[in-house]
């Protein structure tokens, strides 16, 4: 029986990197974004409120960048009244709302992005380009 495994762990120079990304996309989009990067825990390595963003969003990006991390897919998939209750549940820590992916590199989850303040298909957008940054896998 085995009592250790090997993980792989974003280091802060790529959550940095993938930061930077997201900002340079929301720019060139022209949707100023919340950006929440997280470890598989769950924990902040990086965070973000461009100038202009939606404060609230901060709380929004944040959940789904933990969601993503937490189910190791993108956010926006699950049944809304799921959804819900996940999120009442867990005190707003887990989230249904798109824009939140896992951080994978070749198959293996180091964390993942939440990004908030535009439509589900701009968050989405900004976060592809963060991924696209570091070489994490396409999702």
């Amino acid at each position: 029986m085995t009592f250790t495994r090997e993980t792989l762990t974003l280091s802060h120079a790529g959550a940095l990197q993938a930061l930077s990304a997201a900002v340079d996309k929301a720019v060139a989009i022209g949707v100023p974004q919340c950006i929440f990067i997280v470890d598989t825990s769950g924990e902040t390595i990086a965070s973000l409120r461009m100038d202009g963003a939606k404060y609230l969003s901060m709380h929004t990006a944040r959940a789904k960048a933990r969601t993503a991390a937490s189910i190791n897919a993108p956010t926006g998939s699950m049944p809304f009244e799921f959804g819900a209750a996940a999120g009442i549940a867990s005190q707003g820590g887990v989230t249904h709302l798109p824009g939140g992916l896992p951080i994978r590199f070749g198959g293996k989850a180091v964390g993942g992005i939440g990004v908030g303040s535009g439509s589900g298909e701009q968050d989405f957008e900004v976060a592809r380009a963060a991924l696209a940054a570091i070489g994490a896998d396409a999702v």
